[in-house]
């Protein structure tokens, strides 16, 4: 009787611990990069911590010209192991397509649904403006990467290439962590 006793509490203790277990993730660094300064050009790009619990991240890239109606952006999403090396997805896709028709690769409106709501790049083509990514929080993100799709926990990187008329425009590069999170 007695062992079944220990080994109930044992069990107990175990649940009560993995309640306390979370995952949390943080924008750990932003880098921009034009590649054609005559086509396009970073105004500002950057993550600002308000305080200890809420940071975000900010970009605006000016477009010179515009209409722009043929556009394709590649992510890769890189885990950092002895560098970082490419994990899970690597896809490209054409953005007008995929903005006329928003159901139709669920992969691509995953990474869509990110940032959605905090960007002007929401419509079909053509982009006839700026772009602009205002205030993504880390909540925001933490709660997409860690309940809609649960990521392994590690430092990660979200590698954009932004091609307009076949041509490489703009790079951006977000990096990430996501770890552990022990509640009392």
């Amino acid at each position: 009787m007695s062992s079944r006793y220990i080994i109930l509490v044992q069990l107990l203790v175990v649940l009560h611990l993995l309640r306390g277990i979370a995952s949390k993730f943080e924008f750990t660094n932003i880098k921009c990069n034009s590649l054609d300064k005559e086509f396009d050009d970073f105004e500002y790009c950057y993550l600002k911590s308000v305080n200890r619990s809420y940071k975000y991240m900010s970009l605006k890239v000016n477009l010179y010209k515009i209409p722009i109606t043929k556009v394709k952006v590649n992510f890769s999403l890189l885990k950092r192991f002895s560098g970082y090396k490419p994990f899970l997805y690597n896809f490209t896709v054409d953005a007008c397509k995929f903005l006329s028709n928003r159901k139709s690769n669920p992969v691509v409106t995953y990474f869509h649904e990110l940032f959605r709501a905090h960007s002007n790049m929401n419509h079909t083509c053509p982009f006839d403006h700026d772009i602009v990514l205002d205030k993504l929080s880390t909540k925001f993100v933490d709660q997409k990467i860690t309940e809609v799709l649960p990521f392994p926990h590690g430092d990660y990187q979200l590698h954009t290439s932004w091609h307009a008329y076949g041509i490489n425009r703009a790079e951006v590069d977000i990096y990430g962590t996501l770890s552990h999170n022990f509640e009392n």
